[in-house]
């Protein structure tokens, strides 16, 4: 029996949230906590298959706010450059037929023994360049996220709503948005005037939750903390993209090993309550 109230109007679960749930179990779990938005990943998508998942949320009423992951577009070779190409105009067919408008993009990082980070960045114009039209034909939006800076090595070149938007603004706002994301930019002075900013281009294609918790883990990717746990102040984000206009879906997206190791509805429950507690 679904529990849907109003505050839950805007409320996405990215599926790495509660990764231990099988896609058919996380549509059920949504449809009993009242959960009507949620954020998928490809692997798992293409492991159900793309059909069959468009299928299963479009039954179950349910809104694919995202798709991770496309991106990884800093390679300096042919062949690398070629090969990256390749796989985000299938992340984009993936996205156009799951039903998703936003195709959220990891960038990349340095090449083995590159030290250019502008050199790394020009290249991720330069794919935009390509694949925004590709994209725009399928109804698919491009999302830069930039990832924090102790990521820029091997993740992602860009660090900074700034820097996202730099790259972002070379192309028209309804083929290349950012992402806010409070993991990676809640240390950053700058970007409340960064999200004004995206909100007067039309450029915020997507929010997303996570705390940030100290110390970090061995394995810093997955130190993402449930809302509220960590250093956040959720509902000062939340007010900024608000005041810059953004109207869209705010998506949790935690990587939280202690989370994954719990029962997943009952880590799912916990989540939309922490959103109900520290979010509205």
């Amino acid at each position: 029996m679904s529990t849907t109230t109003g505050d839950l109007a805007r409320f996405s679960i990215n599926q790495e949230t509660v990764r231990q749930l099988p896609l058919p179990e996380l549509v059920a779990a949504c449809g009993d906590l009242g959960v009507t938005g949620v954020g998928l990943w490809r692997a798992p998508v293409q492991e159900y298959g793309v059909e069959a998942t468009a299928r299963l949320v479009r039954d179950a009423g349910l809104t694919v706010t995202s798709l991770c992951r496309g991106g990884f577009l800093t390679a300096s070779d042919p062949d690398g450059r070629a090969t990256a190409l390749d796989d985000n105009r299938a992340a984009i067919d993936e996205a156009a037929g799951i039903g998703t408008d936003t195709l959220v993009l990891v960038c990349g990082g340095l090449p083995p023994g590159d030290r250019d980070l502008g050199g790394a960045r020009e290249r991720i114009a330069d794919a935009l360049g390509e694949l925004s039209p590709y994209a725009a034909e399928r109804g698919v939006r491009l999302a830069i996220e930039p990832l924090h800076p102790m990521f820029a090595s091997d993740r992602c070149v860009v660090s900074t709503l700034g820097q996202a938007l730099d790259l972002a603004e070379r192309f028209p706002a309804e083929r290349v948005g950012v992402v806010v994301d409070t993991y990676h930019v809640w240390w950053d002075d700058r970007a409340p005037e960064q999200i004004a900013r995206a909100g007067e281009g039309g450029r915020i294609a997507a929010f997303q939750l996570a705390d940030w918790c100290t110390p970090l883990p061995a394995g810093v990717l997955l130190g993402r903390g449930q809302l509220g746990d960590g250093s956040v102040d959720f509902r000062h984000w939340r007010e900024l993209v608000t005041r810059a206009g953004y109207g869209g879906w705010t998506e949790v997206e935690i990587f939280n090993e202690a989370l994954w190791a719990r029962d997943g509805r009952e880590a799912l429950a916990e989540t939309v309550e922490r959103y109900r507690a520290h979010v509205l």
